[in-house]
């Protein structure tokens, strides 16, 4: 039987949220080559796969944070997921700028927090971990106790691990990067030869150089 980590990865992989180009990587905005690329936005299109997201990231938060008191999505990704959860959860809902708004009242949290409440940070991707944590450190400043983080997809990036376990922060998403590889190659989306180039990114992202850069 399929569990959710994998479920999803197909899923994923079916509406192109997640692609595969093991031949011909992407470009990030980091600079990083990288032969996938994950816009979980394109989820929202399609009603059965945001109600399964919906209904999984809310059983995740009553069984692993039940004591929650807010919901925060993270922008712009999550912000939607976020709203989604917390409407199911019937719990105060805020969403996490990456930057303050540059008018106004220069809000970095939209959305009303009270000091002391217990929040859960959801988020729709987990890169590096660094965008995610600003969010969590924004929460904090604001005299709330993030208690954890939900998300519907993880790299698994070492960094990224590392920086979770600093901040204190206990993070559970729906599915990961295994999860995907598994899906994929039973789909026959990638070949059994690109698992190697595949699990060597996600080691050492930042200095992986695609072999057809490399050979030359």
């Amino acid at each position: 039987m399929k569990d959710v980590a994998r479920i999803l990865a197909e899923k994923l992989l079916k509406i192109s949220a997640i692609n595969l180009q093991p031949d011909n990587p992407f470009i990030w905005a980091s600079g990083w080559n990288s032969p996938i690329y994950t816009d979980n936005r394109k989820t929202l299109s399609y009603p059965e796969i945001r109600s399964f997201i919906k209904v999984e990231l809310s059983r995740v938060i009553m069984e692993q944070f039940a004591e929650a008191d807010a919901i925060a999505g993270v922008a712009t990704g999550a912000i939607a997921q976020g709203a989604l959860v917390a409407d199911i959860l019937n719990l105060p809902y805020v969403y996490v700028r990456s930057t303050p708004k540059d008018h106004g009242l220069e809000n970095l949290i939209e959305g009303n927090l009270k000091p002391g409440q217990r929040v859960v940070v959801v988020e729709d991707l987990i890169s590096t971990g660094g965008s995610s944590l600003k969010a969590v450190e924004a929460i904090r400043a604001a005299g709330c106790e993030v208690i954890g983080m939900v998300a519907l997809f993880t790299y698994g990036f070492p960094l990224a691990d590392k920086r979770f376990a600093e901040a204190g922060v206990k993070l559970v998403t729906l599915s990961n990067y295994n999860a995907m590889l598994e899906a994929a190659l039973a789909t026959d989306y990638i070949k059994a030869a690109d698992i190697n180039t595949l699990r060597e990114w996600r080691e050492d992202p930042a200095a992986w150089t695609p072999k057809n850069i490399s050979d030359n």
